[in-house]
């Protein structure tokens, strides 16, 4: 790997090279990978328990849908912050602290007795998945030296926090109906434990940037502009994109990260050192995440609804019907690290987007009377196999270039763009499917609403793939060429 010149040097006391790969680099992965599914679980796994949430706390409906915004925007808003600490103070020593407070806020959502103790609860869950969730990748990457070993890392990391995800109905729907929603929070607590037993016995430390402090001002910036247009993105799903308070909350969160580009662009040692985009891989590879997280998150939403609110289905069911799906991003994502050498990284990427549009362009003709086969089965298993080729090539060309001392930021970055993403492409395509379907709510105008958003997915995608053979990098192995590096 050719890393990225250090930036910042005279804030930088000691700068030492990259920690030695793991002597049980696997054991580090399965950790740094347990974290990561735990934390994209939690994204998820409430949906199918809001019923029962409200019917046992009293919440209202805007209550009902803090148990999901908080979370959401906690995550993406400390993010970026989470990835710099990882830096400056230890990824084992983040991985520990997030992973803490995650399990931590999971018992107290899990006892909850009043509806404000669950929203709290879920927004502390939010931050310690932001500490944790960036220190998972840099640990993965830190582990296996750099080549095809650190890029199956890469795949198998890929492949379980997509799964995470995917997993969230079903897991979601098996505890409510067999125990109750409490479950739903309460079982990450045993996981919690037992991961944080495998670090403190696996991890080892690897700070990579010393004698640095943290930006405050750009922390305090980025986190307050992140969470605020994450809050404004969120509230469109209840107010509307045009909605006065909307707008105004979704032009200041974006007002705050203009004056944190600025201050960056003024300050020695920068949260967020704004010559890290200037690296083709690391741009063009977030763009291309975005894109693709914009279009999977709202994925899993509509086929959710689509399978209980028109086929009938059973929270359970739906779960079940999903399975599919949720492996086929697996073996797409373990799948691309051997295809890589063969068809370049930037190739694949473009190949898994337009896959994945081929299956959602197959979903917008779903009907309300569909069948699993050509309605769920066909359909969730092209979209979300075309999304495991084309993420794990992202993901390895974003954090191929990181130097040592960024390698955190990077992963948080790449988290950031995920998770912003989803939460964006969720709003807009919710959005788009509720004009479509109009006050009137049977199954065959919400399944107009629902193919409207499949196929503004497709578009997306295919979009996706041309700006990734455009934009990325030409990499036709597992370590990028140093012209590769630039504009």
């Amino acid at each position: 790997m050719t890393p990225m010149p250090q930036t910042d040097s005279a804030a930088t006391t000691a700068v030492p090279s990259a920690p030695r790969p793991s002597p049980r680099p696997w054991a580090v992965v399965l950790t740094a990978c347990a974290g990561q599914f735990l934390v994209v679980l939690d994204v998820s796994v409430v949906n199918v328990a809001l019923p029962s949430m409200r019917a046992d706390l009293g919440l209202s409906a805007a209550g009902l849908q803090w148990v999901i915004s908080a979370y959401a925007i906690a995550f993406a808003g400390f993010m970026l912050l989470g990835g710099r600490a990882a830096d400056l103070y230890g990824r084992k020593a983040m991985f520990l602290l997030g992973l803490g407070l995650f399990t931590a806020a999971s018992v107290a959502g899990g006892l909850a007795q009043e509806g404000w103790q669950l929203v709290a609860g879920r927004a502390v869950q939010g931050l310690g998945a932001a500490v944790l969730s960036p220190a998972t990748l840099t640990l993965v990457t830190g582990a296996v030296t750099a080549g095809a070993a650190r890029t199956r890392a890469i795949a198998t990391w890929t492949a379980v926090g997509a799964a995470g995800g995917a997993a969230g109905g079903f897991v979601g729907g098996l505890l409510v109906d067999l125990l109750s929603w409490r479950w739903v929070l309460l079982v990450n607590v045993p996981i919690g434990v037992l991961v944080l037993a495998g670090a403190l016995l696996w991890l080892r430390e690897g700070r990579t940037v010393a004698g640095r402090r943290l930006d405050l001002p750009g922390a305090v910036l980025v986190t307050a502009g992140l969470a605020t247009l994450a809050y404004g993105i969120v509230q469109t799903e209840e107010a509307g994109w045009g909605d006065p308070a909307t707008l105004l909350t979704l032009l200041g969160g974006l007002a705050l990260l203009g004056v944190f580009v600025a201050v960056e662009a003024r300050t020695a040692a920068p949260l967020m050192p704004l010559k890290l985009f200037r690296t083709r891989a690391v741009s063009a590879a977030n763009v291309g995440i975005l894109l693709c997280g914009s279009s999977s998150f709202g994925m899993w939403f509509f086929m959710t609804t689509y399978a209980q609110s028109v086929l009938g289905y059973t929270p359970l069911q739906a779960g079940l019907a999903l399975v599919p799906s949720s492996l086929s991003v697996v073996v797409g994502s373990k799948v691309a690290p051997r295809l890589m050498p063969a068809v370049g990284a930037r190739n694949l990427a473009a190949a898994g987007a337009l896959l994945g549009a081929a299956g959602f362009a197959w979903q917008s003709t779903m009907t309300a009377d569909g069948s699993f086969l050509t309605t769920i089965l066909g359909p969730g298993i092209l979209m979300m196999g075309g999304i495991g080729l084309a993420t794990t090539p992202l993901a390895a060309l974003a954090t191929s270039s990181a130097a040592p001392g960024e390698a955190g930021l990077v992963s948080g970055l790449v988290n950031t763009s995920r998770t912003m993403g989803g939460a964006l492409g969720l709003a807009t395509l919710t959005t788009l499917a509720t004009a479509v379907t109009g006050p009137t709510t049977n199954p065959e105008t919400l399944t107009s609403g629902y193919a409207a958003a499949f196929r503004v997915s497709t578009a997306i995608l295919i979009g996706a793939a041309v700006l990734m053979l455009v934009w990325l990098p030409r990499w036709t192995g597992m370590v990028p060429s140093k012209r590769d590096h630039g504009v």
